[in-house]
Order: C-alpha cells, then structure tokens, then sequence
C-alpha cells in the first residue's frame, strides 16, 4: 500500500500546479497588512476540498471586523481512519504577506509562473507548498480507497503572518476541544534545502522597545541639557552583560545559547548641532527556555535603573512581542521517529533535530503538551520577490508525510 499511495502521489503533478495557480491567484493578505484577510482563499479551497471524500469539513471563523465578511477562516478537512481517538494533523497557513516592491517581480506576483520545476508567485512556498502537499496525501489515499488506523485531519489556519491571533492561537483558546490527548501535528512552514531538519524546540522571545528621555539643549553647550542618546548608548553596553547573566547552552540550538543584541534605531533629533532629548532604540532577545522572561526583564530593568541614576535620564520599556516557549516536543517522541524514517526513505539525507531561535505557530500545540514537528523541504524564497516554490519539494513533502501516516497509523487496512 506505501508504494502504491507514493505512486499516486508522483501522479498528481498537473493537479498540484493547477491547485498553486488557483491559490495564488487570490491574495490573502492580512487586514493590518494592507488586504482583506483569507474569505476568498477559503472558498476556492473548500470547493476543491469537496471533491474529495473528506468525512467532513468545517469552517471555523475568528471575528475581525476590518476583514471580509467580518471574520477570519480556519478549515478542517477531516478523513476518518478505521480507529478514532488519535489524529495526525497537517496544519498550514492560508494567509500571504504582500509582494512588496512590483518593480523586483519578474512577473505578476499573483499569476503562477511556471519555469522549468520551479513555480512562481507570491505564496508558493509560504505555505501553498504545505497546503497543496496535505492535499495529496489526502487525496492519495481516497482514491485508493485506503484509510490508515488514526484519523488524517488538514487544518487551514488564518493569520500565521501576523501573529496567529485569529488563526492557531485562536483555536486553542476558543475550542480547545478540537484537540486530543493522542494528536499530532506536522507543521511544514520552515525547513532546509536538504529536507533533513525537523524542528522540535523554539526559544522564547522578547522584542523590546526602549525609551530614554533627557533633556534638549543646544550641542555646544550640553551641560543644559541631558543627552538622552549618550544615556541610551550607555544601556546598550550594559545590556551586553546579559549575556553572561543567562549563559545557559544546548547543543540542539543554533547558535546554542541566549542572545540579547540591540536592532532598530528611531531617529532622534534632525540636524547635528542639537542634544537629543528623547531616543528610542529596540533589543531582540531569543532566550533559552530554561529561563523566565520576567526575569530577563527584570534584569534589564535593574540595568536601565543604574543608567537613570548615572546619567540623570528617563527610561521606559514597552514591549513589541513576548512569548514564553513551549515545552519541546520530545526528540523520541513517536511522531519524530516516524518522520525520520520517512525523511531517510524519501530524501535519502540523515535527519538532524534541532531547536531554534524564532517562533512559529507549532508553539501553540506545544503549549497543550502535544507533539509538534516543524518540517518541510524548502529554499527558503518566503517573503521575497519571485518567491518560488520546486515542484520535487512539494511532492517529496506529501510523500514524507503520507510515509509518516503509515508508520503512525500502525497496521493499515483498506476502506
């Protein structure tokens, strides 16, 4: 049955172009991007989903006045296997960011482009190659009228791009009932060139926003003033202690260790012969899980505080994104070994776990204690212009997960 489903995976190649020119055809970008949301996105995809043999298909809508229709679709597309009680998940994103600058696409961002295995367009690779690849699996299996023992569910989720807020993050808070104690999720939105990276842990993350306030003067005479840029220099330093404050290493992540390191700079004052009395300056910390963010931040409060004191100064924190990280998903876990059979038998690579520095949306399923595996084959073309998409990926990747449902699924019957 494995070789056959493989099979009719390789035979779907017209279908999995036709099914990237239909969704990329429909911009599905977020309302605080510029768009309207995934509405359209959804309905092209249910129609596709009903000429399958799903059991069942169901919309799930988070409320967003600013999008289409007032809300933000989430789709599960379900096929029973002969056993209920566990299901692998297939998740993927509906929503794009925008194509950006017109002028660096070598063709119509929203009008698939096919050049040789590579197919182009805004979207292809992030996350239409996961979308289009569960649909084969899917589809594979129906058409052979095969059902494996766990339940084989795709979810389409909204809002990946932007926070998740009305995608993952909303289903786990709004119907957690959705999820069993026994489910699995692969989460094909990140991966390598070589397809041999699996994702099982990320760090926690702080994006903070510091503010410094002094005193404006003439340069020439600073002693009327309070430099509010010097101050802020002064904490970027400090900050530079962080480091040896949360040491911790693991050899799972890439870089193997916490880091605190200063990024955005706002513009303070516009011309050279004026004492900035205000500066505005921004740190990226990817921190260990081992650690506590409010500890974290309270160390760098007690550093700001040293730096009020010191030179006379004002010092505000407002944080642009924090996110404590999931417990890892267990690199023994049932669903890894599955995948790295499935990996070394599709790819022919050694598969590697690691752990990373960024967040992504299998966070939210690793916060209910459910395993989570973060993996794709990919060129890494997202967000860029001329995003692409290689054709051997996306059918490499339905054959690497219809592989997994099998070693999953145990002993394997026909419908």
């Amino acid at each position: 049955m494995k070789e056959k489903i493989l099979k009719k995976i390789e035979s779907y190649e017209a279908y999995a172009i036709e099914l990237q020119k239909g969704l990329t055809a429909i911009p599905a970008i977020s309302p605080s991007s510029g768009g309207e949301g995934e509405y359209d996105k959804a309905v092209y995809l249910e129609k596709e989903l009903k000429k399958l043999k799903f059991d069942s298909i169901e919309w799930i809508n988070a409320p967003h006045k600013e999008a289409k229709n007032g809300i933000r679709p989430n789709l599960i597309a379900r096929y029973n296997g002969t056993k209920r009680g566990k299901t692998l998940w297939l998740m993927s994103h509906l929503d794009v960011v925008p194509p950006g600058e017109l002028k660096l696409w070598k063709s119509d961002p929203y009008k698939l482009k096919v050049e040789g295995r590579n197919l182009i367009g805004r979207g292809v690779e992030d996350n239409q190659q996961a979308v289009v690849s569960s649909l084969l699996v899917a589809r594979a299996m129906m058409d052979l009228d095969f059902r494996p023992e766990l339940d084989l569910a795709l979810l389409f989720c909204a809002d990946e791009e932007t926070g998740s807020g009305f995608g993952a993050d909303y289903l786990v808070e709004h119907h957690p009932g959705l999820f069993g104690r026994e489910d699995m999720f692969f989460v094909p939105d990140s991966g390598t060139e070589d397809g041999s990276a699996i994702e099982v842990a990320e760090k926690s993350i702080l994006w903070l926003k510091v503010s410094t306030h002094g005193k404006q003067c003439h340069a020439s005479r600073p002693a009327l003033g309070v430099n509010a840029f010097r101050a802020a220099s002064a904490l970027v330093i400090k900050f530079g202690s962080l480091y040896e404050k949360f040491p911790h290493r693991d050899g799972l992540y890439d870089p193997p260790i916490s880091t605190f390191e200063p990024t955005k700079k706002e513009a303070n004052v516009p011309n050279v012969n004026t004492l900035p009395g205000e500066d505005v300056f921004y740190m990226d910390c990817r921190v260990m899980p081992k650690y506590q963010l409010s500890d974290v931040k309270a160390e760098m409060r007690r550093l700001a505080d040293e730096v009020e004191k010191t030179h006379g100064v004002k010092i505000a924190f407002e944080p642009q994104q924090e996110s404590q990280a999931a417990p890892p998903t267990d690199p023994g876990a049932q669903i890894i070994t599955a995948l790295k059979k499935a990996i070394k038998e599709v790819y022919k690579v050694e598969p590697k776990v690691l752990g990373i520095g960024g967040g992504t949306v299998a966070a939210c399923f690793r916060h209910l204690n459910l395993p989570a595996a973060v993996y794709s084959r990919l060129n890494e073309s997202a967000h860029q212009p001329n995003e692409y998409c290689i054709l051997d990926n996306l059918i490499g990747d339905a054959k690497v997960f219809a592989v997994s449902a099998l070693l999953l699924g145990g002993k394997q019957t026909a419908a």
